[in-house]
């Protein structure tokens, strides 16, 4: 008999994340070495819970509209992390694989989903299971595999936000030039704690560098004089500025006390809902030292839509999505075990890619860094081969979201779950 599988998503969802899934179930479903498809309800919590959702049974038509359903509101996401010490939470794990004859286990997320995948998977081999473990990459910031790019040359989601930053600075732009005698100035926070793949794709809204545009990434600190006073000197030449800033920039002379910061379960800072953000303390500081021109500064931080907009979705990010969870897949029927699916770049001249795999031992738990030399000598922008890199991932048309009655017509998959098997249990990190 077919062994079952069960996949399952953790982190902050994207806009394409449900088309990994997708393009992991329709395959699924076509090979005979995998039987039902279950996805772990709200992530690795779900599988310790035993809430298992039956991919298998829902209408093929829902499945196939996870390809325009952005975020993770299909089978849920978490942010619970798998720790050493956590030892029931790992036999609980076992349990429910034996109960439910689960031969395949495929997370999809980032480096600590890869983490969990790959240990997760190996621990049930060396209890005796027969267990292959795959991943499906996710994240947004771009950090997952190596800095040379020859593990993964991007990761799904990431050129969906690039793309809505592309236009979301395009059309501050527009409000910054027609406001500017009285708001010469605005400063936008993009996601990214530490790595500035995000705020380096506002470049792509100027590749001429035509805009009095100013780019802050993480991976480069700077003093509140020096931003100060190249935000003046824009001012002074444009009478305007556009400044965009990692939520991660460290600026020396401004720090967020530790207090006003809130983390998620892994112990990540959660800039944008925190307290108070390095935008909106740097603006206050612009405001308080005055500007060489009359008016003020003003930020701008955008939400979660910068990450799950389905309308701002790159076409060529929803197809590659695609494929990767294919990979995935095809991946596991093939008892290839302890591999992420990736993307690799075939051609940089002419875009192209394949899709191909990378150990999960040399991704897990490992982040990626933004290169050194995409980062210009002055600080405040990115060069041309971070253009050339990133252009052809936001693609070129909008995506086509079905509507109906002027809403948008998302997938709704029906709450049927695997029958419950073992005891109620509460996963160990949740208990008071």
């Amino acid at each position: 008999m077919a062994k079952n599988m069960i996949v399952a998503q953790s982190g902050g969802p994207s806009a394409v994340i449900n088309n990994t899934l997708r393009g992991l179930v329709e395959t699924a479903r076509e090979m005979s070495e995998i039987g039902t498809v279950y996805a772990g309800w709200h992530g690795i919590e779900g599988v310790l819970k035993e809430e298992l959702l039956d991919l298998s049974a829902q209408c093929p038509e829902e499945i196939a509209l996870l390809r325009t359903t952005p975020a993770a509101g299909s089978c849920g996401t978490c942010r619970y992390k798998l720790k050493d010490g956590q030892n029931e939470d790992f036999d609980r794990l076992m349990e429910v694989f034996k109960a439910h004859n689960v031969g395949y286990f495929c997370y999809i997320g980032g480096n600590d989903s890869m983490h969990t995948a790959y240990t997760v998977a190996n621990l049930a081999r060396e209890r005796g299971l027969e267990m292959i473990g795959v991943g499906g990459p996710k994240t947004i910031d771009n950090d997952v595999g190596d800095s040379e790019f020859k593990l993964v040359d991007h990761t799904p989601g990431y050129g969906s936000t690039a793309r809505y930053w592309t236009h979301y600075v395009q059309q501050a732009n527009e409000e910054n030039n027609g406001s500017c005698p009285a708001d010469p100035v605005l400063v936008l926070q993009a996601m990214g704690r530490k790595i500035g793949y995000i705020p380096a794709a506002a470049r792509l809204a100027d590749p001429k560098r035509e805009l009095p545009l100013q780019i802050y990434l993480a991976e480069r600190k700077v003093s509140i004089e020096q931003i100060s006073d190249n935000i003046n000197n824009s001012l002074k030449e444009h009478g305007r500025a556009i400044v965009v800033v990692s939520e991660g920039l460290e600026i020396e002379g401004l720090k967020i006390p530790e207090e006003f910061i809130v983390r998620d379960s892994f112990g990540h800072a959660m800039l944008s809902s925190s307290k108070i953000t390095i935008a909106q303390m740097l603006t206050n500081a612009l405001n308080e030292q005055k500007l060489p021109v009359k008016g003020a500064a003003r930020c701008n931080v955008p939400g979660t839509h910068q990450r799950n907009d389905m309308v701002y979705a790159s076409t060529v990010d929803l197809e590659e999505s695609y494929y990767v969870g294919q990979k995935a897949a095809l991946l596991a029927a093939a008892g290839e075990h302890g591999y992420m699916s990736t993307i690799l770049r075939a051609d940089w001249d002419n875009y192209q890619v394949r899709y191909d795999k990378a150990p999960l031992a040399e991704v897990a738990e490992k982040d990626r860094k933004f290169p050194s030399e995409w980062i210009t000598p002055c600080g405040t922008d990115v060069t041309d081969e971070f253009v050339k890199y990133a252009r052809p991932l936001i693609g070129d048309n909008w995506v086509s979201v079905p509507m109906i009655d002027g809403r948008l017509r998302l997938a709704k998959l029906k709450p049927v779950f695997a029958d419950q098997k073992l005891d109620k249990y509460v996963p160990q990190a949740d208990r008071g």
